[in-house]
């Protein structure tokens, strides 16, 4: 039997971390497409479709966290269609985070103006919806391969750096897996996740 706290996430967290994500592959895509690259949008990736951007890993190790962190697909993209590929990557990369903000902004306006009338559901979902977005705009711009901001950090060094960074990207993805399983990640992030969301639920 799945315990109460578990069905508790299942039902608030999971929706909230579903949508999430969609919107931010769906905003990679859609910037990709302002920049004049079709290749998101010709695979069907510029929806709003869940299904269309799941990744079986990151939705199994989405139920194993109690729904608290997973991933979707990466947008692909090529750079080769566009006319400026540093400030595109720049761009797209960012528009995901981005729209995390963004949601969790929406969420924090609606919990300011609604909570007097809330019932406990939409308060923790409201909640869910603030701490996970500003968690996932966060942790993807973290400069490390393949997160968004190691294709921020890219775009905006000079070019001299670039065989620099292409051999830390070699070992970006371990390090990456090593502050997950080590609970670094939250050393990283937790500081502005936590300063945010205090100013979005008091």
């Amino acid at each position: 039997m799945f315990g109460e706290e578990f069905l508790r996430a299942a039902l608030i967290g999971g929706p909230v971390i579903l949508f999430s994500l969609t919107v931010h592959e769906y905003f990679h895509a859609w910037s990709a497409l302002r920049f004049g690259d079709t290749t998101a949008r010709d695979l069907g990736r510029l929806t709003l479709d869940p299904l269309k951007h799941l990744s079986l890993t990151g939705t199994l190790v989405m139920v194993l966290s109690q729904f608290t962190f997973g991933w979707a697909k990466p947008v692909p993209v090529n750079l080769m269609n566009v006319s400026n590929p540093r400030k595109a990557d720049f761009w797209i990369s960012f528009a995901g985070p981005l729209s995390n903000i963004g949601l969790a902004l929406i969420a924090g306006l609606a919990f300011h103006v609604f909570s007097p009338a809330m019932g406990g559901t939409a308060w923790m979902f409201l909640r869910y919806a603030v701490i996970i977005n500003l968690a996932l705009a966060f942790f993807n711009l973290i400069p490390l391969f393949p997160l968004d901001g190691s294709h921020i950090l890219r775009s905006v060094l000079p070019p001299r750096y670039e065989e620099s960074i292409a051999r830390l990207e070699q070992f970006a993805p371990f390090i990456l897996i090593l502050l997950v399983i080590t609970g670094g990640v939250w050393m990283i992030i937790g500081g502005p996740v936590t300063f945010f969301y205090s100013l979005l639920v008091p």
